[in-house]
């Protein structure tokens, strides 16, 4: 599924504030689990963060949170836009509907007439890779092409802010490998901020020019890495001593937060 909301937190005055802005975030939720604990997380213009973690360190609730759909319990958790896109480990498409309307259905649902919203989708459809297959049901499609068609589903909305709940991690490596490079060249394009969650070390470092680390539950930050490779980013660098020995470093830092 793909949301578009903003936080109840939302400011829009300063262009040049970051985009997210956690300050001391803790959450607790009402069965007494504690999830996330003195978190401090800032997402600038243009910058691509992903989070590793651990299973169950707050990692989802950190989305929720910057989404609206959750409120901290403690700490300040400030989004400076109305702008976000959500895409979530599932494509969520509505069954009954071909890839053109299932793209077209958060502009529809926004009250945006068809004479903008179906442009707008067609041109979100070319940016996936989608192109020809816009009356095609999901059960006509592959994971892969699922997930293309809830990422255009969001672009339709121009988000300033993209959210992704490890949108990739239930498809085969290949498949994995090939959108990840989609997805940069559209932050490369569209020049978003974007938040990342994934188990995957690889794909973090691939994809970011942050990465941050979580330890267990309750989930705090542990360690930063900033990645040094140049967007757009070849595919091939994947496959270089640099790009190893940055994975092992973040792998060796996910593995001290976790014990």
């Amino acid at each position: 599924m793909t949301l578009a909301s903003p936080s109840p937190a939302a400011t829009l005055a300063d262009p040049a504030a970051p985009l997210l802005d956690f300050r001391n975030v803790a959450m607790t939720f009402p069965n007494g689990t504690t999830a996330l604990s003195g978190v401090d997380l800032v997402v600038e213009r243009g910058e691509f963060v992903s989070v590793v973690g651990p299973s169950g360190c707050g990692k989802s609730t950190l989305l929720r949170i910057a989404s609206g759909l959750e409120s901290a319990s403690e700490g300040t958790a400030t989004v400076n836009t109305d702008r976000i896109g959500y895409v979530f480990q599932d494509a969520t498409l509505l069954p009954w509907r071909d890839v053109q309307s299932n793209v077209e259905l958060l502009a529809e649902l926004n009250w945006q007439p068809k004479r903008t919203r179906t442009p707008k989708a067609k041109w979100a459809i070319d940016l996936v890779g989608l192109n020809g297959f816009e009356k095609h049901l999901p059960k006509q499609m592959s994971g892969g092409m699922k997930m293309r068609a809830s990422l255009a589903r969001s672009l339709t909305l121009d988000p300033e802010l993209f959210l992704f709940d490890e949108p990739f991690g239930a498809l085969d490596e290949i498949t994995r490998e090939r959108l990840n490079d989609e997805l940069l060249k559209i932050f490369v394009e569209q020049k978003f901020g974007g938040l990342f969650i994934t188990h995957s070390v690889s794909e973090a470092v691939y994809l970011s020019t942050k990465v941050v680390v979580m330890s267990g539950r309750p989930g705090h930050l542990v360690d930063t890495f900033e990645v040094p490779f140049d967007m757009p980013r070849d595919p091939e660098i994947r496959y270089t001593g640099e790009f190893a020995q940055l994975v092992g470093e973040v792998s060796h830092a996910l593995r001290e937060g976790h014990s």
